[in-house]
């Protein structure tokens, strides 16, 4: 696996808080350093994507980041099939290149 974009990272701390979670819990699901785990807990809390809930001292969804998710998972399947042509596009050109080389 490799470089994982912000919303990677924030999809992963989504996923793991849509089942009531701890820090420490998101912090080892969504495999993140501490450091990173607080920028990312205050950035989604910050745009209302989860709540603290004090009485239970978990991490929530909240609706709006039940439809953050499902917007990421779509975004992510286009994604996924533009780098499929984009990679099947540049084996052509390798190709063509192979056919025709520069002088």
């Amino acid at each position: 696996m490799g470089y994982r974009s912000r919303f990677d990272i924030i999809a992963d701390v989504l996923n793991v808080a849509s089942e009531r979670a701890k820090k420490t819990k998101i912090m080892y699901q969504a495999n993140l350093s501490y450091k990173l785990l607080k920028k990312y807990l205050d950035e989604v809390r910050r745009s209302g994507l989860v709540l603290y809930c004090r009485k239970e001292s978990c991490y929530v969804l909240t609706d709006k980041g039940k439809e953050f998710l499902q917007a990421y998972k779509e975004y992510s399947r286009h994604a996924s099939f533009v780098e499929k042509h984009i990679s099947n596009f540049k084996s052509k050109e390798k190709t063509l290149e192979k056919l025709c080389p520069e002088t």
